[in-house]
């Protein structure tokens, strides 16, 4: 999967448009390493979007209130 970049956009508010959290920074820097020194991105830039599994929300709530 690809993402292509809006002007102004930040590895964290990549993170957080593709995947609803700000805390997948460094799989995309990984997944990207030809723009780790970018910060800010220019429009129309192509990134890949590693697969990440998504977390199970559940397992920090307790046991009655788990479905």
């Amino acid at each position: 999967m690809t993402y292509t970049t809006c002007a102004g956009d930040q590895w964290d508010l990549i993170s957080y448009k593709v995947y609803g959290t700000e805390k997948y920074v460094v799989e995309l820097l990984r997944a990207n390493p030809d723009y780790s020194d970018v910060f800010i991105f220019g429009a129309n830039e192509e990134i890949k979007i590693p697969d990440i599994a998504p977390e199970n929300k559940t397992s920090k709530l307790p046991p009655w209130k788990r479905k």
